[in-house]
C-alpha cells in the first residue's frame, strides 16, 4: 500500500531528476511488465492476497473457537460481500446503465480470493489445503495448455492488421487510435463490434499457446465475462477475470500455509524464519523452473506466478518477521503499522480523491513547483509534490488511527 498510494511516484521523480542506470532500474521496477516476466511492482498485488491468507487464519480461528462454524461463515460471506462492492464502488458502482458496470477488479478478487480461501479453511485441514492448492495450479496449467481457443490475438496491432487484410484502412485507424483507450466505455462502439465479428469468424483453432491476447483466460473473458471491462491500452482484455481467478485463490492459501506456521506456538520464532525463507526459495526456484513452459504472466495469473510471487512473498514476511517479532525492532514501522490498519480505506480514499499526490498539486504545484525546478534542480518540484502527497497520506492514516477509527469489512 504504501508504494500504491505515492511512494512509487518518489522513484520516477528521481530517475526524471537525474536519470542513471541505477534510478532507470529503479522506474522500471515499479512500473508493470507488459506481459512476460515478473517486476518489483507485478508482486504487490499477491503480496496483499498473500497476507489476507494469513491474517484469515488468526482471525477465523477464533470465530470458530468461539462461535463455531455458522458463525465463521456467515463472517465470510459478509466481508467477502462488502469489500466486493467497495471494488464496484471502486469503478464507478452502478453509476453507467447496464451492461457497463464492471465486476471484476483488484478489490473483487481479493473478495473472491478470501471468500473461497477462508470456506476451504473452515472445512478442510492443511494437507487436504496443500492438495487442493496443487489441483488449483495443476488443473489451470492444464486448461490453459490442453483446451483449444481460437487462433487471434485480441490486441490493438493485430486486430488492425485484420482490417487492414480486409480492406478496411478505416477500422484499421481506430483500432490504433490512442484515445480510445476502452471501446467498451463508448456505447454500441464499432470497433468493439468489429472485435467481436473478428473473434468470432476465426475458423482455425490452436493450443497451448500463452501470448498477449491468445490465451484462455483473456479469450473467456472476451466471450463470457459481462459488463465493463478495463483493458490496457494495449489490449482488450480484462486483467482480473474469472478463469485466471482459480490460480490466485493459490495464492491465498499460501498466505494460509504461512499464517498456520506463524500461529504455532510449538515452533520458535528463529525456525519460523528460516522456514519461510526455506519454503519461499523453493517455491521460487520451482515457479521459475515452471516458467520455462509455463511462463510467467501477472495479468493471466499463471501457475509460475504463483509459485515465484507467493515464494517472494514468504521470503518477506520471513524478513519482517524476524525484525519486527523477534528481534523486537519495531519503532521504525509505526507509520506502516496506521497504514496497514486501514488498508482499504487509504486505497478508496485515494481513488475518489484522484490520488493524494492531486492533493499535494494544491500546496506544491504551481509556482512552488516551479521555483524547486528553477533553483534546485530540474525534475525537483515534482519530487516535492510526491513527498507532501505521501505526507498528506501518513497524515490521513494517522489521524484514524489515533482516533482509533479503524473502517472494516
Amino acid at each position: 500500500m504504501f508504494w500504491i498510494i505515492g511512494a512509487d511516484s518518489l522513484a520516477y521523480a528521481l530517475e526524471r531528476m537525474n536519470s542513471t542506470p541505477v534510478t532507470r532500474f529503479l522506474a522500471g521496477q515499479l512500473d508493470h511488465v507488459d506481459w512476460e516476466g515478473l517486476h518489483f511492482y507485478d508482486l504487490i498485488f499477491p503480496l496483499f492476497v498473500f497476507i489476507v491468507g494469513v491474517s484469515l487464519v488468526f482471525s477465523l480461528t477464533k470465530t470458530l473457537e468461539r462461535a463455531g462454524r455458522a458463525e465463521a461463515l456467515k463472517r465470510i460471506f459478509r466481508r467477502s460481500v462488502l469489500l466486493y462492492l467497495c471494488g464496484m464502488f471502486y469503478h464507478g458502482g452502478l453509476s453507467h446503465p447496464w451492461p457497463d458496470v464492471r465486476f471484476s477488479g483488484v478489490l473483487n478478487r481479493i473478495a473472491l480470493d478470501y471468500f473461497f480461501a477462508a470456506v476451504l479453511f473452515c472445512f478442510f485441514k492443511p494437507r487436504a489445503l496443500a492438495g487442493i492448492f496443487a489441483g488449483l495450479l495443476i488443473g489451470y496449467w492444464a486448461l490453459m495448455t490442453f483446451v483449444p481457443i481460437r487462433d487471434i490475438y485480441l490486441t490493438r496491432e493485430h486486430l488492425a492488421m485484420l482490417a487492414e487484410k480486409a480492406g478496411d484502412a478505416n477500422l484499421a485507424a481506430q483500432f490504433r487510435d490512442k484515445a480510445l483507450t476502452n471501446p467498451t466505455d463508448v456505447k454500441d462502439s464499432p470497433v468493439w463490434a468489429a472485435t467481436k465479428t473478428m473473434f468470432y469468424a476465426t475458423t482455425n483453432w490452436v493450443s497451448g499457446k500463452f501470448d498477449q491476447g491468445r490465451n484462455l483466460s483473456e479469450h473467456l473473458d472476451f466471450q463470457y465475462l459481462p459488463g465493463h471491462f478495463k483493458p490496457f491500452e494495449h489490449e482488450w482484455a480484462e486483467p482480473q477475470g474469472y478463469l485466471s481467478t482459480l490460480p490466485s485463490i493459490g495464492t491465498c492459501l499460501l498466505g494460509v500455509f504461512a499464517g498456520l506456521l506463524l500461529k504455532n506456538q510449538k515452533i520458535q520464532g528463529r525456525r519460523k524464519v528460516l522456514y519461510l525463507i526455506s519454503f519461499g526459495i523453493a517455491s521460487a526456484l520451482v515457479g521459475w523452473l515452471w516458467s520455462i513452459q509455463f511462463p510467467i504472466i501477472k495479468r493471466a495469473w499463471t501457475s509460475s506466478y504463483v509459485l515465484v510471487s507467493g515464494g517472494y512473498s514468504a521470503i518477506l514476511l520471513g524478513i519482517f518477521y524476524l525484525i519486527v517479532d523477534v528481534w523486537q525492532a519495531r519503532t521504525w514501522c509505526q507509520p506502516f503499522v496506521w497504514l496497514g490498519m486501514n488498508a482499504i480505506t487509504v486505497y478508496l480514499v485515494a481513488e475518489i480523491l484522484g490520488g493524494f499526490s492531486s492533493v499535494a498539486v494544491r500546496f506544491a504545484g504551481g509556482d512552488v513547483k516551479a521555483f524547486f525546478d528553477a533553483h534546485v534542480a530540474k525534475g525537483f518540484g515534482e519530487m516535492m509534490i510526491s513527498l507532501v502527497g505521501l505526507m498528506l497520506a501518513f497524515w490521513f492514516v494517522r489521524f484514524l488511527y489515533q482516533r482509533k477509527v479503524f473502517i472494516r469489512l
